[in-house]
């Protein structure tokens, strides 16, 4: 007896399979499961109703309909929870990126600080080293309200999200120096961890006291500890209220002009939370 084939597909207008049938005429759910995996039967539409019927299904096999298997194309049916595996993670995965696009296309910018700006670097020279990743539409450098001098540390804000995401994404040699573009933290997600906010300030002297430090660093933001260790081994710790204001800090020359002793002056130098960041 020569082989028989029925014509099965995944929805009804895609091109059809052809699947044997055993030699009663049936066809084995196992058979068709080889070829569209997770196939729990097959449906039909009658000729005459035009309506869609479903293949009987008795002890996995599959039963011809009563006018036979016919030329008629046999779609395939997955169990509710698991409807066309492949198609569907395809069109998860579509929907998934068409929601992305969405979201960026609606998605606002937002102010962007900038860690670690050199002493000497205006907000034209910050304006112009981002516009190379896109429009900006401010920039300012944070200044000492009585001195003027900067603080270190500046916002940038563009008008494309794609432009926020490529300078979020890399370090910035800025006037000479490497410099970290972020989200300030209160909009940054609370999963992420913040950084120390405790500054290891070298080259101390020993004459120098917690209130002349504490005077001195508050200049650049609010501090909540000082401490020097004793006995006195040259060093000691500053505490900010904000880690931003400490990556500021780390790494630099600081010239302290005694409060108490005015004939003296120390080069005070301060690594972030004790460590030695890259050069820069």
């Amino acid at each position: 007896m020569a082989e028989m084939y029925i014509r099965v597909a995944e929805e009804e207008n895609e091109e059809p399979m052809e699947i044997p049938s055993e030699d009663d005429g049936t066809v084995l759910l196992s058979t068709v499961a080889a070829q569209f995996p997770g196939a729990c039967g097959l449906r039909y539409r009658s000729p005459v109703s035009q309506c869609m019927r479903g293949v009987r299904l008795v002890d996995g096999i599959l039963h011809a309909p009563e006018n036979g298997w016919g030329n008629l194309v046999y779609v395939v049916n997955y169990p509710k929870e698991t409807v066309l595996p492949d198609n569907k993670r395809k069109m998860d995965e579509i929907d998934a990126s068409s929601a992305t696009k969405i979201k960026r296309g609606d998605q606002k910018t937002s102010d962007l600080i900038v860690l670690g700006l050199p002493w000497k670097t205006s907000e034209q020279d910050l304006k112009d080293y981002f516009s190379t990743f896109g429009e900006v539409i401010m920039v300012q450098v944070k200044r000492d309200v009585k001195t003027g001098n900067s603080k270190g540390f500046g916002f940038v804000r563009f008008t494309e999200w794609e432009s926020q995401g490529k300078v979020m994404s890399q370090r910035h040699m800025i006037d000479g120096r490497w410099c970290d573009c972020k989200l300030p933290n209160s909009k940054v997600s609370p999963d992420e961890p913040m950084r120390s906010r405790k500054v290891f300030v070298g080259r101390c002297t020993e004459d120098m006291t917690t209130d002349e430090l504490r005077q001195f660093f508050m200049q650049y933001g609010e501090v909540t500890d000082v401490f020097i260790p004793k006995p006195f081994r040259a060093f000691a710790f500053v505490t900010f209220a904000d880690d931003q204001v400490s990556y500021c800090c780390f790494r630099i020359d600081f010239k302290c002009s005694r409060t108490v002793q005015p004939k003296y002056s120390d080069v005070c130098s301060t690594f972030y939370g004790g460590l030695f960041p890259d050069p820069g």
